[in-house]
């Protein structure tokens, strides 16, 4: 099946009733016809009939065996990090999610949980950097802020190899530009709140499996750790995904003309979107995300932080905000706004989050594109 046809029909066959949609399942707990009943409904932490309608839909759009929905991407993140034992050591991109960097860096080492932090779009370096005790090679590309690829193939390998899991956080690309389940890799998380959900109204994250037992190895952690989404939350979600392929076509053609306009522009200083031909990793880029480059686009400017701050307060349709993937266009300065929390700042010492003090995140929304970039012009001055 077509992804623009499993988005729309992947969710299950209708129900009884035959409803349309999904219908919404409150019920907290289940009546058991014995004390053995097998059913798989008994309390809702464990199963609901909605959640299951998105589980399947969310496994179904990353080529999985199984999903595991979360009221989060950070309770995903730690159900995935929950695998993880005492002495063991988890490789990640020096270029991550701000709190996944964090969790990693400052909380994790706490249980005995290390982590090696470098550029993972070089293989042989990722291959130098394992030592005998790395059980995770955990991967984000396009990765966030700067916008790198990742080789999924090539770091899926060197995972097995040592009988490592590998994960990729796949928000920022979405299902429907790539699967990285389809290149090796064990694992794929997802902040549901961003272009899945795609409306700015929703929190929530997934865990997608390649196996069985991971699959049920995740299942048992969103269990223990109760972190699930509402049922309301569940049907909000499907509700999101149905237009996903029609908001990231328009996002994507939107973010392609932002990053060449910007790439031409004088007042700025680099540009950092894989879809640009002279992007150090397009090639690789284009081979492994099908379905388009993704809708966001980060660019440096003359002036640092304070030029930076000023840059995101000056644009209209570009809403100053943290977050992305929503219909509407945002705009954040990462090094800016990690100045004004010297806390925080200080640790993650080595992320990119720290050491562009120029650096302006954009979310592309749906709006015209022509509008977005004479909003730019003006904000640019």
């Amino acid at each position: 099946m077509d992804l623009d046809t499993l988005l729309i029909h992947g969710w299950s066959e209708p129900n009884a009733e035959g409803a349309i949609v999904p219908p919404i399942h409150p019920a907290s707990t289940f009546v058991r016809s014995r004390i053995d009943d097998d059913a798989r409904y008994h309390y809702a932490r464990r199963a609901n009939p909605t959640r299951d309608a998105l589980e399947s839909l969310l496994a179904g759009l990353e080529h999985g065996v199984s999903a595991s929905a979360f009221s989060s991407g950070m309770a995903a993140i730690n159900a995935v990090l929950q695998l993880l034992s005492a002495g063991d050591r988890a490789v990640v991109g020096y270029d991550s999610y701000l709190t996944t960097y964090h969790l990693l860096a400052n909380d994790l080492p706490r249980y005995g949980i290390e982590a090696d932090f470098l550029d993972l779009s070089d293989p042989e370096a990722v291959q130098a950097a394992i030592k005998p005790n790395t059980r995770l090679i955990w991967i984000e590309t396009p990765t966030n802020p700067l916008l790198d690829i990742v080789d999924l193939k090539a770091l899926a390998e060197i995972a097995r190899g040592i009988g490592a899991l590998s994960v990729v956080d796949n928000t920022f690309a979405s299902p429907y530009c790539q699967n990285p389940l389809d290149h090796g890799v064990d694992l794929v998380v997802h902040s549901t709140t961003k272009y899945l959900g795609g409306h700015s109204d929703l929190l929530g994250g997934a865990v997608t499996s390649n196996s069985e037992d991971l699959a049920m190895r995740i299942a048992d952690r969103q269990y223990n750790l109760g972190a699930i989404p509402s049922p309301f939350d569940s049907w909000l979600l499907m509700r999101g995904i149905r237009t996903l392929g029609v908001r990231m076509g328009r996002q994507m053609t939107n973010a392609q003309a932002v990053a060449e306009w910007l790439d031409d522009d004088p007042r700025v200083v680099r540009v950092f979107y894989p879809g640009l031909s002279d992007h150090p990793r397009h090639e690789l880029a284009h081979a492994q995300m099908p379905g388009g480059f993704g809708a966001m686009v980060s660019f440096e400017i003359r002036g640092g932080s304070e030029a930076a701050r000023l840059l995101s307060q000056r644009t209209t349709l570009f809403r100053l905000a943290t977050s992305l993937g929503g219909v509407e266009s945002l705009i954040f300065p990462p090094t800016a706004w990690l100045e004004t929390d010297p806390e925080l700042m200080a640790a993650i010492p080595n992320s990119p989050w720290a050491h562009h003090p120029g650096l302006i995140r954009l979310s592309v929304g749906i709006e015209s594109g022509a509008d977005l970039i004479n909003d730019l012009d003006r904000a640019l001055g």
